[in-house]
């Protein structure tokens, strides 16, 4: 049974809402936009604490 390698697309703050998403192309992170376009980049003096509690599995049997 082969084993799929599953990568976040995208990340939330849960200070200050910034949400990033994954620019493939880029290999970066990159500040994701709303409905109108606008930047959901958040508070610029936040220290950002992303969802890192251990619910995301990288690995996922197929």
């Amino acid at each position: 049974m082969p084993v799929q390698l599953r990568k976040p697309t995208e990340r939330v703050c849960e200070r200050c809402g910034r949400t990033e998403i994954w620019d493939e192309e880029a290999s970066a992170w990159k500040i994701a936009r709303d409905e109108a376009g606008d930047r959901e980049a958040g508070d610029v003096y936040c220290i950002h604490e992303w969802d890192i509690n251990g619910d995301f599995v990288p690995f996922e049997n197929r």
